[in-house]
């Protein structure tokens, strides 16, 4: 968030090219590059977080461990399928090789939990490896619908109080809306934000902003109902019927 929302600040501050559309969803991405390849421009220049991580992994960490990178092999565990198709992206080796080699739905680490026969509530409590250092609160909100978005916002305020923050949460930026427009002050000017999730919803979005229906500077687009927590890769228990039969 801290590379996406730097950018964002750049193009706002020096002309560049607005809104800034999110680039965290490999299928939002692919879709835009598809169908509507006039809003490249338009794509953060950031990788997903899974890229980063592997790519990070495999420059930043190895270095930081004395390891050499093709010595490090990382499996990203994603609520996303698409995730799949992205690992095997031209000019995702930021290392001279793939920064994520495998890819699995949370879906699939389940069903190899179940048949390994591990019972976690028989296993004893044990703290993660904090691998890179500790992860921020935005990093925790991430994958809902308006999560970035709020993510961003957070970064750009230079307010970071607990006040300031509760404001954002209640900003209208994160909820269940499949399309929802939220206008925030941030330093010397106001910030227009568009939130949308699902393809159909974002297709009918980019074509308000191509009429100049709509005036926004950033726009944050979730393939999957509700975002990345409803995605195709998540336990079917975690997805109710409604969304089901979208």
């Amino acid at each position: 968030i801290m590379e996406e929302a730097t950018e964002f600040l750049r193009r706002v501050q020096s002309g560049g090219t607005l809104p800034l559309i999110t680039s965290c969803c490999p299928g939002w991405v692919k879709y835009c590059e598809t169908f509507h390849p006039d809003f490249i421009p338009n794509l953060s220049t950031c990788k997903s977080p899974q890229q980063m991580f592997g790519a990070m992994a495999k420059s930043y960490y190895a270095e930081k461990m004395g390891l050499r990178p093709e010595d490090i092999f990382v499996v990203s565990v994603m609520p996303c399928t698409a995730k799949k198709f992205e690992i095997t992206r031209e000019g995702e080796c930021g290392a001279g090789i793939p920064d994520v080699d495998v890819a699995l739905t949370t879906r699939e680490l389940g069903q190899m939990i179940q048949r390994a026969g591990l019972l976690f509530a028989e296993l004893p409590e044990e703290e993660f490896d904090p691998a890179l250092g500790i992860a921020t609160g935005a990093g925790h909100i991430f994958g809902a619908s308006g999560g970035v978005a709020e993510a961003v916002a957070r970064y750009c305020l230079k307010d970071k109080s607990k006040n300031a923050l509760r404001m954002l949460e209640h900003s209208g930026l994160r909820g269940s809306d499949p399309v929802r427009f939220v206008t925030l002050p941030i330093g010397e000017r106001e910030v227009h934000i568009a939130i949308v999730h699902g393809l159909s919803n974002a297709a009918k979005l980019l074509d308000q902003i191509e009429n100049g229906e709509v005036q926004v500077d950033l726009v944050e687009v979730m393939s999957c109902r509700t975002g990345c927590v409803g995605g195709a890769g998540q336990p079917y228990a975690l997805m109710n019927t409604k969304l089901q039969r979208a």
